[in-house]
């Protein structure tokens, strides 16, 4: 997958914080807010997650839209 650069201007308290988070998971803070944002994305159902080991989405069709539920 190929990554693209953004600046970003963000509060340094949320860097702050952002940093301290991703120091606990062990991760950079460039991998804490992608992996942050990623998740928002799925939970929010704009993306689905392919694989959760891998960092790729895939963008969810309309016709993908709530294949996902389980029917009762």
């Amino acid at each position: 997958m190929a990554k693209k650069s953004f600046p970003l201007r963000i509060n340094e308290q949320v860097i702050a914080a952002m940093q301290r988070w991703a120091d606990d998971d062990l991760r950079s803070l460039n991998a804490q807010i992608e992996f942050v944002l990623r998740d928002a994305l799925v939970k929010s159902g704009r993306v689905k997650l392919i694989q959760k080991v891998v960092t790729d989405v895939e963008m969810q069709t309309l016709e993908d839209g709530d294949n996902d539920q389980e029917e009762t």
